[in-house]
C-alpha cells in the first residue's frame, strides 16, 4: 500500500439483463467496505445465452453506470459462464507444479470438446485423490479464446482495464465465503439464479465439486407466467416479483418454470454420491436476481429436503446504509453477489 492510500477494486458483472458494478475498500486487519455499487437498466436482449448482440448497448450501459456512480477506477474484475465455458474435475497422476503444467493440457485434450488450440485454459490442483494416494484432483476451467478475447474487448471499448476474466460460479462462491462460516464437512449448493442462466456450484471445504450452467432463469419464471395468465411482459414480471395486484396462483407456475432446476440438483447429488467424492447437499444458497423470485426457497427446501435460503454477500462487508438509498438491502444484495466476490477475490490477491 503506497503512502498510505487504501486498495480499491471493482467488480463488474455482466448480466444478460443487466450491468452490475461494485467497488470495495480493504479495510485494516482484513475487513471490506463497500463504498460504490450501481445496476444499469435492462440491456433488452442486448445478451443472449451469453452471446453478446449488441455491443453498442452494452459498452454504453458500462460507461454509462461508471459515469452515473462517479466510479473513478478503470480497472475491473469480471467473468464470464455460459456453453462456451466448461469447468470440469478430473483425476490424473500425482506430479510436480511444473510437470502438471504440461500434463494437464494432455488432459484438457481428453475432456474439453473444442480443439485445445482454441481454448484459453486454467487449472488448480485441489489435492491428493481420496480414493488412490498416487493420484491428485485437479480442477479444470476452460474458455474458447475467441469469446474471452472478445469480452474483454467489450470492457475496453467502455474504457475500461479487465485485470482478469473469471467464472461466474467462482465469483458467487467467493463472495458467499467471505460472508459465511461454511464447515468443512457442509455441503453447500450454491445457485447464482440470473436472467437466462443458473450456475450450480456444489461446493466442500472449499473445493468445487460440480460446477454447471443450466439455461433457465428469471426470464423462463416470467415467460412461464406470460403464457399460463395471457399476461404481456411487464406484468408477468410484476406477478413473478410478487407485485401484481391480481389474485394469481403464481406459486405453481414457478415450481414448474423450476423443476428443471431441482432436477439438476438431484441428478448432481447423485453423482457426487456415486463417486464417493462429497456428502449429500446440507444446505442451498441463492444469490442472483432470481433469488429474490418469491417462494423459491420454500419450493427447493419442499423439493430437495434440505435448507434453501437467500444469501447476503453484505453480511460481513461495511457499507453506510446511505449508499443503498432507503431501499432494502436485501433487494440489492442478490444482485451483487458475483461483483462482490470478483472485487473480493482482487483484493484478497494484493494483501
Amino acid at each position: 500500500m503506497l503512502f498510505g492510500k487504501k486498495q480499491s477494486l471493482v467488480g463488474l458483472d455482466i448480466g444478460s439483463h443487466a450491468v452490475k458494478v461494485v467497488e470495495l475498500e480493504a479495510q485494516p486487519k482484513g475487513t471490506y467496505r463497500l463504498v460504490n455499487w450501481g445496476i444499469s437498466a435492462p440491456l433488452a436482449e442486448a445478451i443472449v445465452d451469453g452471446e453478446v448482440m449488441d455491443r453498442q448497448l452494452v459498452t454504453d450501459a458500462i460507461a454509462n453506470l461508471f459515469d452515473s456512480r462517479a466510479i473513478k477506477s478503470r480497472n475491473v474484475e469480471a467473468a464470464v459462464s455460459g456453453r462456451a465455458v466448461i469447468v470440469k474435475k478430473i483425476t490424473m497422476n500425482r506430479l510436480s507444479n511444473e510437470d502438471a503444467q504440461q500434463a494437464v493440457y494432455w488432459e484438457a485434450e481428453q475432456h474439453v470438446p473444442y480443439d485445445i488450440n482454441d481454448v484459453s485454459l486454467d487449472f488448480e490442483v485441489l489435492g491428493p485423490s481420496a480414493t488412490d494416494p498416487k493420484q491428485m484432483q485437479v480442477l479444470l476451467v476452460a474458455a474458447k479464446k475467441d469469446m474471452v478475447m472478445s469480452f474483454g474487448d467489450l470492457i475496453r471499448e467502455a474504457g475500461l482495464q479487465p485485470l482478469i476474466v473469471d467464472v461466474d460460479s467462482f465469483a458467487a462462491q467467493n463472495a458467499l465465503e467471505a460472508n459465511y462460516d461454511f464447515t468443512p464437512d457442509e455441503v453447500v449448493a450454491i445457485l447464482n439464479i440470473g436472467a437466462e442462466i443458473t450456475n450450480i456450484n456444489i461446493v466442500q471445504g472449499g473445493v468445487p465439486y460440480f460446477t454447471k450452467d443450466l439455461q433457465v432463469g428469471g426470464h423462463s419464471f416470467i415467460e412461464a407466467a406470460q403464457r399460463k395468465f395471457n399476461l404481456s411482459q411487464s406484468e408477468a414480471a410484476a406477478a413473478v416479483r410478487g407485485e401484481s395486484g391480481a389474485a394469481l396462483e403464481i406459486a405453481p407456475v414457478i415450481e414448474q418454470a423450476c423443476e428443471g432446476l431441482a432436477t439438476a440438483l438431484e441428478r448432481a447429488q447423485a453423482y457426487l454420491r456415486t463417486a464417493g467424492e462429497a456428502g449429500a447437499v446440507s444446505r442451498i444458497m441463492l444469490c442472483g436476481g432470481g433469488a429474490l423470485t418469491p417462494d423459491l426457497p420454500e419450493f427447493l427446501n419442499r423439493r430437495i429436503g434440505v435448507p434453501a435460503e437467500i444469501a447476503n454477500p453484505l453480511a460481513r462487508i461495511a457499507y453506510d446504509p446511505a449508499l443503498f438509498a432507503g431501499q432494502d438491502v436485501m433487494k440489492a444484495a442478490p444482485f451483487l453477489t458475483v461483483g462482490l466476490g470478483l472485487a473480493l477475490s482482487r483484493l484478497g490477491d494484493r494483501k
